[in-house]
């Protein structure tokens, strides 16, 4: 079975091919890189889920708090393990050595069939809802625009047609632009008096976080830089302080302008948020407006997501033979085809999934929250056992209030995966079912192995 060096280093610390990063990034660098990743499209859509979870103003605006927080805590015991174990297979490879092999597997099993290609149909339902405030398809609008971006943008990247950086910039603009504008119009409008909904029960909190969360996401690939910070024993913390500290206040800001632009009532029963808002005050072409600039944000986001799962996929192909299909790289055009093709009938069959349930974006949420808080829980767990392990190996950086600190992190991840269980539909069935198939194939790639 052909081994990528790049993820066999479980007994190799001391090796020479251990690339260590470079501190190359400035604190601004690092506050800019973090705010980007973590600020995405499911802004757009996620507070109208949160609405319907939440009794009052004042409960929504803490839920959007309480995530920032939630966030802090995270990402300070993700720092401690990308700065120790500095390693291009980032959270694989804690859980690899902390847990081993088959557990690592696992979790790329999970990434490939659940987390990352959940994200990409969640992205594109989001693409959906508001390129049909546009122009609607009929009944399945959204299900059908989420399917053509699909499949479009996994074509582009077989084709090898690559963007450019000035049409990355131009989507996170529009991003930007779009964000600005919904906070502008909300907090200078007159207040709503829709009548208010009412209160909703103490068991629907968790799914209130995990709405918001998925929101917050991001941080845990962006800790990643912290081998890269200048100074940083002392910029990380500062880096991930200044930078979730603007996203929490982003994020309260553009709650705030929903509220007080639609009210409670309407918010929690908006299928595009940011739309029927700037409906609400400017009209259908506010809302058109609004509309074209997610739209074109979201898509350029579902294809860097399918960019980089193409990749992660073309990786597992080349660490297990069972998936050895998916690790051949076409040279012309220069592009993982076999994995781009699986990823897209997966993300394909997820949209089918989302169609059926008639709550796309929300099943993409139910499918995805229960893996992805299940590890994240074990990365958590990761670093209390790689210290207790390893305890003399040096530590650029080391969590505040250690223990405490990871084991509050653990119990919010443990709780939140009890919540996206317990309180979320058909698709945390599917998405728990598909993992657990991971598990005989675990075993026959082991088998396959043995025999070669």
């Amino acid at each position: 079975m052909s081994r990528r060096k790049n993820y066999n280093l479980l007994d190799q610390t001391t090796s020479t091919e251990v690339a260590t990063p470079k501190p190359s990034l400035t604190l601004p660098d690092a506050v800019a890189l973090i705010v980007g990743i973590v600020i995405g499209a499911g802004i757009f859509e996620t507070p109208a889920l949160v609405a319907s979870q939440a009794g009052s103003d004042f409960a929504v605006l803490l839920f959007w708090l309480m995530g920032g927080v939630v966030s802090l805590v995270g990402a300070l015991c993700y720092a401690e393990l990308a700065t120790v174990y500095p390693d291009v297979g980032g959270v694989y490879y804690y859980l690899k050595r902390a847990f081993g092999q088959r557990v690592a597997f696992l979790f790329a099993w999970a990434r490939m069939t659940v987390i990352q290609t959940g994200s990409i149909a969640l992205l594109a339902f989001v693409f959906g809802d508001y390129v049909s405030q546009i122009w609607r398809l009929g009944t399945f609008s959204s299900s059908i625009y989420a399917a053509i971006a699909i499949a479009l943008l996994t074509a582009l990247n077989i084709v090898g047609l690559q963007q450019g950086k000035w049409t990355q910039n131009l989507l996170s603009a529009a991003k930007v632009l779009g964000l600005l504008l919904v906070v502008f119009i909300g907090l200078t409008a007159i207040p709503n008096s829709a009548t208010p909904v009412e209160s909703a029960s103490s068991g629907t909190w968790g799914l209130a976080m995990v709405f918001v969360l998925l929101s917050y996401g991001g941080w845990n690939e962006a800790a990643y830089i912290s081998a890269e910070i200048q100074d940083g024993r002392r910029n990380i913390v500062r880096s991930l302080m200044w930078s979730i500290g603007i996203i929490t206040t982003i994020y309260l800001l553009i709650n705030l302008a929903y509220l007080r632009g639609l009210g409670l009532a309407n918010m929690a029963q908006s299928e595009a948020v940011a739309a029927d808002l700037m409906r609400s005050l400017w009209g259908q072409p506010g809302a058109l407006f609004i509309s074209v600039l997610i739209a074109i944000a979201t898509l350029g986001a579902t294809n860097a997501t399918i960019f980089t799962g193409a990749r992660t996929n073309y990786a597992l192909g080349q660490d297990f033979s069972l998936f050895g299909f998916m690790g051949h790289w076409k040279q012309r055009p220069s592009s993982p085809t076999y994995a781009l093709f699986l990823q897209a009938a997966i993300a394909l069959a997820l949209v089918l999934l989302g169609t059926l349930t008639r709550k796309g974006f929300q099943t993409m949420v139910d499918y995805t929250a229960p893996i992805f808080w299940f590890f994240f829980l074990l990365s958590g767990i990761s670093l209390l056992v790689l210290r207790i392990r390893e305890p003399h190996i040096v530590r650029p950086f080391r969590v505040p209030f250690y223990p405490l600190t990871p084991l509050l992190f653990c119990a919010v991840c443990a709780y939140l995966l009890y919540s996206s269980l317990v309180y979320t539909g058909v698709g945390a069935i599917a998405g728990v079912l598909v993992v657990a198939a991971g598990i005989p194939l675990l075993f026959w790639n082991n088998y396959r192995q043995g025999r070669t």
